[in-house]
């Protein structure tokens, strides 16, 4: 699904945030609210690379959706409770989240200029909205947005890494995390 050399660039990046992700819930077993952004991190990753490598049916695609919607609902409480820096990493997570459940539902519209994926078409998903070999423009305009979104979330954790003590790999982790899925939105609709 994604060209040399981004396909083995990208599988390294998600494998490095995925690993960290399972590390830090292994090692260092976090609690709460924690726990939920690291567990997100390991799936996440997971479904990056099997993205990357396998073309997955509709039933795999609206359970991911799924997944991650709860994953962001489990996240909305601790908004609440946090407070200025903190917010804005809940709200980094929640954009990625999003941007995640964008990517899943909306593939095989934004891969319609390179052929779509013939197996969506068939099944009721977005291919079906848009001509076949046509990406219609409001589509590569949200996607756009989410692209930003992705950057506004790496420099953020850049930010925050370089800025506090404690927790420097968990924000390089998020960075790297945006800037991945970032390029792959990128990549999509090219």
């Amino acid at each position: 699904m994604v060209d040399p050399p981004w396909d083995l660039l990208l599988t390294v990046a998600f494998l490095l945030t995925g690993t960290a992700g399972i590390w830090i819930l292994v090692v260092c077993p976090p609690s709460g609210t924690e726990t939920v952004l690291h567990l997100n991190h390991a799936v996440m990753s997971s479904a990056m690379i099997l993205m990357i490598w396998v073309i997955v049916s509709d039933v795999a695609i609206w359970a991911q959706v799924a997944l991650f919607a709860v994953l962001a609902l489990a996240l909305l409480p601790a908004l609440r409770a946090s407070d200025g820096a903190r917010r804005a990493d809940l709200i980094g997570h929640l954009g990625l989240n999003a941007a995640m459940i964008w990517m899943l539902a909306a593939m095989p519209l934004l891969m319609a200029d390179v052929g779509g994926l013939e197996g969506h078409a068939s099944h009721g998903s977005a291919a079906a909205i848009a001509p076949a070999g046509h990406t219609p423009g409001w589509a590569v305009a949200v996607n756009s947005l989410f692209v930003v979104i992705c950057a506004a979330g790496v420099l953020w954790w850049l930010v925050r890494a370089t800025s506090v003590r404690e927790h420097r790999l968990p924000a390089l982790g998020h960075g790297l995390m945006a800037a991945g899925m970032g390029t792959m939105l990128v990549l999509l609709p090219a």
